[in-house]
């Protein structure tokens, strides 16, 4: 089989990237493989996502993955009781490696909690300031201008895509389906390519069917399809306490000749390429994950 994957690292939280980047970057480096990183550049408001509480199954998968020990127990309170902490602005020479060392990088969100709970309360305007701010950040810290992002939570609105095209991104990652496509949503096409995620997240599946450390990397390594793979992995857990299976399912990959690609190498290639399809994006649930997400219909 031609196996092809892509490594998309969510950076969601004020830990995750003062502590999962740094650690993830050198799990990369030691295998030679570029991941495409994506980095919340703003506050981490990660306490006020007690507001999920109330969608079913948010509970048990916070206790089912041990959340308040990947995340850290201060991030819990972040934004509530404790102020929001800025994340990139905690140290801009995190999101400088990354990029310095040729990984694919690009913009996450500005306010993660915002866009994954509020999104489909925002108007376009306040769509546009949240790239905005994300954007100015990004360029500066990095000298140039992100060409990417990946919706947190794959949470994305008519808005958000119209945002998008407006903005010019080459590419985004803000769903989960099978395979790269133009998206439609109300009827209407939009222009800008999505490269969903197609393997499930570790926090979705982590202790379900008797999972853990001893066979998770095998698991995936199964779950691996002829053609292209995209699997999102979070810095809080991958570059956290799960850094050893996401080792073991590097080098399971390796051994068996899979190949890694970043996004803006699949978009590139995608871009000579008269087969990019146009499909539906609806919002529905997917097995492990609390609430509703954006999926390839």
């Amino acid at each position: 089989m031609n196996r092809e994957a892509t490594i998309k690292v969510d950076v969601d939280t004020l830990n995750g990237y003062t502590s999962g980047v740094s650690r993830i970057l050198s799990i990369l480096a030691k295998r030679k493989i570029k991941a495409s990183f994506f980095f919340s550049m703003g506050p981490d408001n990660s306490g006020k996502a007690i507001r999920r509480v109330f969608r079913k199954g948010f509970l048990s998968k916070m206790l089912r993955t041990r959340a308040p020990s990947a995340y850290g127990f201060k991030t819990m309170f972040y934004g509530t009781l404790l102020r929001a902490p800025m994340i990139v602005r905690s140290n801009p020479d995190i999101l400088r490696r990354a990029s310095d060392e040729g990984h694919d990088c690009g913009i996450h969100c500005w306010d993660h909690v915002l866009w994954q709970d509020c999104l489909y309360g925002m108007t376009r305007e306040e769509i546009r300031a949240e790239f905005s701010k994300a954007i100015e950040l990004f360029s500066g810290v990095t000298g140039y201008v992100p060409r990417s992002c990946a919706a947190p939570g794959w949470q994305a609105s008519f808005d958000s895509l119209a945002v998008q095209d407006e903005l010019g991104f080459g590419h985004c990652s803000d769903t989960r389906g099978v395979t790269p496509f133009l998206p439609c949503m109300n009827g209407a096409a939009f222009r800008t390519l999505q490269i969903p995620t197609t393997l499930p997240t570790l926090d979705e599946v982590w202790g379900v069917g008797g999972l853990n450390s001893e066979n998770a990397s095998e698991m995936y390594f199964g779950l691996l399809k002829p053609g292209l793979n995209v699997h999102t992995v979070h810095a809080e857990m991958e570059g956290g306490s799960m850094s050893d299976v996401f080792a073991s399912f590097l080098d399971r990959c390796a051994s068996e000749g899979v190949g890694f690609f970043t996004l803006s190498e699949v978009a590139a290639r995608l871009a000579r390429s008269p087969d990019v399809k146009i499909a539906d994006i609806e919002m529905g649930k997917i097995p492990g994950r609390a609430g509703r997400v954006a999926i390839q219909k």
